[in-house]
C-alpha cells in the first residue's frame, strides 16, 4: 500500500511501541515519508517554517520506527516508534497533556 499524497500532506500519528500512548502529531509530504522509510527514523514536514525536519536532531529525541500503518483512506498514517526521549518540544513525553475537563 501507497500512501495518498493528492492532497499534499498526510496526518500522521506517532504512537510508543511499549506504551502505546499517542506522542505526537505531525504531517508528512512525499519527500519526508521516504526519508522515513529509508532512514528507520522519523522525519516530517513542517508547515510553521516549510521544511523537511528530522524527529531529534537538535534535540536528540530521536524515534526509531518499527511500524507504519496506513488507515483506510490512504491520508493518515499511523507511526509505532521506539522514542529515545520526549516527543514533546516543550520537554513532555508526549505531545497530549493539557486536560480539556478535570477529573
Amino acid at each position: 500500500m501507497q500512501p495518498d499524497f493528492s492532497k499534499g500532506l498526510l496526518t500522521t500519528v506517532v504512537v510508543d511501541a511499549a506504551t502505546k500512548d499517542v506522542l505526537m502529531v505531525a504531517w508528512m509530504n512525499q519527500e519526508s515519508y521516504q526519508k522515513t522509510l529509508t532512514s528507520g527514523q522519523t522525519w516530517f514536514w513542517s508547515r510553521s517554517r516549510k521544511c523537511l525536519w528530522h524527529k531529534g536532531e537538535t534535540s536528540g529525541n530521536t524515534q526509531d520506527v518499527i511500524d507504519l500503518t496506513l488507515d483506510c483512506d490512504l491520508d493518515t498514517l499511523l507511526v509505532t516508534v521506539n522514542p529515545h526521549g520526549p516527543a514533546c518540544h516543550t520537554g513532555n513525553r508526549t505531545c497530549f497533556f493539557n486536560p480539556v475537563r478535570e477529573g
